[in-house]
């Protein structure tokens, strides 16, 4: 068995200390000598520093188990930062009533407020700006497989 982003993701998913927590992303680097290992855990009430210690742990009990203690390896668990792409729909319930920037798969870009998360994906107001006048705001229904990237848009107002 091979160190893989993979069988990481399914060590990691079994090492969630929560049902709260779920798995953002993973990913190993393709350094032979001492791969670095980055696993991005979330939370509905977002995530601890406790609870990224307690899956660090974990995992790497079951790395020592499936590959022997000799596998030298660098490993970081970590909440995904402010501006890391939201993936998970658990990660959009969390921001709903934030202002985000979508862009779908036809290229275009819709930027507003978000008000709700269903099953297939999000109901978004968006911010419709026109030269010399007030933004007006459109509700816009937009599936999760036309999303390429969302981000939290931060606002320092």
């Amino acid at each position: 068995m091979a160190l893989t982003a993979k069988n990481i993701r399914e060590m990691a998913e079994a090492s969630l200390p929560d049902s709260e927590l779920f798995i953002v992303d993973v990913a190993v680097s393709a350094s032979s000598a001492r791969p670095k290992i980055t696993v991005l855990a979330d939370g509905e009430q977002g995530i601890t520093i406790d609870q990224c210690a307690s899956i660090s742990r974990r995992i790497n009990a079951k790395i020592v188990e499936a590959f022997g203690e000799e596998l030298s390896y660098v490993l970081e668990v970590s909440s995904p930062g402010v501006d890391f792409p939201l993936t998970q729909p658990q990660q959009f319930k969390r921001h709903t009533g934030r202002s985000l920037k979508v862009k779908l798969q036809d290229g275009t870009e819709k930027t507003g407020k978000l008000e709700e998360v269903t099953d297939t994906g999000l109901s978004l107001m968006e911010e419709v700006k026109q030269k010399g006048k007030k933004a007006t705001y459109v509700p816009v229904q937009i599936p999760f497989g036309d999303i390429v990237k969302a981000n939290v848009v931060i606002s320092f107002k």
